[in-house]
């Protein structure tokens, strides 16, 4: 009886031995199987990564099977690529196009961008096989503000072409009747008042370009000088005093005495007179333009506000653009350039200021110059008690 059972404790152990073994013996081989097959993973050729990393171009690396083996952060940024794929169909038949013949390809498309919401990015694309391997390389870059830079030069070049041309035709017609009529001379006078007008429209006009120009690429001010505020308003109230009286409109200031900011004067005066120039001129007979300064914690806020037209909501972005007009018929009428409000943006870019306007069509307008506040020992003290009592 005892035999017996040994011989079957034997036998139960050499049956689990075996299975034992056998299950060893498949993960063995199953483990050699998959050093022997390794899946091939494509590598980029020496040097490309660096290369790529350094490029300010959206760049996207193709592998045979149009898998995206390396996308630098601006085109997953603009959404060309998602995950390992190139999600833009044109761009992604080009790289095939090129894959099968090793042809450099070169377009430009459009494509709405994810980053930007429903606008259209332009990109200028040139696609590359990279040596024999499959690997195919996508750049696209981004043209979207060199077209835009574009227009505006267009435009601009046709403005200034008007601009110009007006006043230098009409002076050549009054010259021409002038001499006509030289035997009457009410006549003479008449058409030489027009041609005073006419040359002081087109001196205007140059020298707003000359201003624009100036103060363009100019860096922020250095060393500012201490500007009185009041000195300011006054001048530009001045400037602009015989159109308000012509209209019977009330010029008032109001805050500025004592009040500073650091500037350059004669700049700080041709933006106000610009801005009072055009509250005189959009606003009706017999209405109050008003010019006040409020001095915050960190800024002196400088505001022209009139009772004038008003300008249209969809026209409140652009009115800052050079030769933009609202109504160009009434401006011209007016005698404006078109160049006022552009020249007031550069030069609070040029002392680290801002200009913003409100208005409501039939309700007037404001605008608002916001300087910083001149830097003073009293100050600095206060800034850095504050900074020191203030909770940590």
């Amino acid at each position: 009886m005892q035999g017996e059972l040994l011989a079957a404790i034997a036998g139960i152990v050499g049956l689990v031995t075996g299975v034992a073994a056998g299950l060893a013996f498949r993960i063995s081989e199953a483990s050699r199987g998959r050093t022997r097959t390794p899946v091939p993973q494509p590598e980029l050729p020496p040097g490309v990564a660096e290369v790529l990393s350094a490029l300010p171009s959206s760049a996207v690396v193709l592998d045979s099977a149009d898998r995206v083996l390396r996308a630098s952060s601006a085109a997953r940024a603009f959404g060309i690529v998602r995950g390992d794929e190139l999600v833009i169909s044109d761009l992604l038949a080009l790289a095939r196009q090129v894959r099968r013949d090793g042809v450099i390809r070169e377009t430009e498309i459009e494509v709405a961008v994810r980053k930007f919401g429903p606008d259209v990015t332009s990109f200028a694309v040139r696609v590359a096989p990279l040596g024999g391997t499959g690997l195919v390389l996508v750049l696209a870059e981004d043209q979207t503000e060199r077209r835009r830079v574009e227009a505006v030069r267009r435009d601009f070049v046709a403005n200034i072409s008007h601009e110009l041309k007006t006043p230098v035709g009409a002076l050549s017609l009054l010259a021409e009747t002038t001499a006509d009529a030289s035997d009457d001379p009410e006549a003479v006078r008449r058409f030489t008042e027009r041609m005073q007008q006419e040359a002081s429209r087109l001196t205007s006009v140059i020298q707003d370009l000359i201003t624009l120009s100036r103060l363009q690429g100019a860096e922020p001010l250095a060393e500012p000088e201490d500007v009185d505020v009041e000195a300011v308003v006054e001048d530009a109230i001045d400037a602009v005093a015989t159109a308000a009286d012509s209209k019977e409109i009330e010029l008032m200031a109001s805050g500025t005495e004592g009040v500073v900011v650091p500037g350059d004067e004669g700049l700080l005066v041709t933006a106000m007179r610009n801005l009072v120039a055009n509250a005189v001129a959009y606003s009706p007979e017999r209405t109050r333009v008003s010019i006040s300064a409020e001095v915050t914690e960190n800024t002196v806020d400088l505001r022209v506000a009139d009772q004038g037209i008003g300008i249209p909501q969809q026209d409140l972005e652009r009115i800052f653009e050079r030769f933009y007009r609202v109504d160009a018929a009434r401006s011209r009428a007016t005698g404006g350039t078109g160049l006022g409000l552009a020249i007031v943006k550069h030069i609070m870019t040029h002392h680290r200021g801002e200009v913003s306007v409100w208005s409501k069509e039939g309700s007037g307008s404001t605008f608002t110059l916001r300087l910083p506040r001149p830097e003073t020992p009293e100050r600095a003290r206060s800034d850095a008690n504050t900074y020191r009592e203030a909770p940590q």
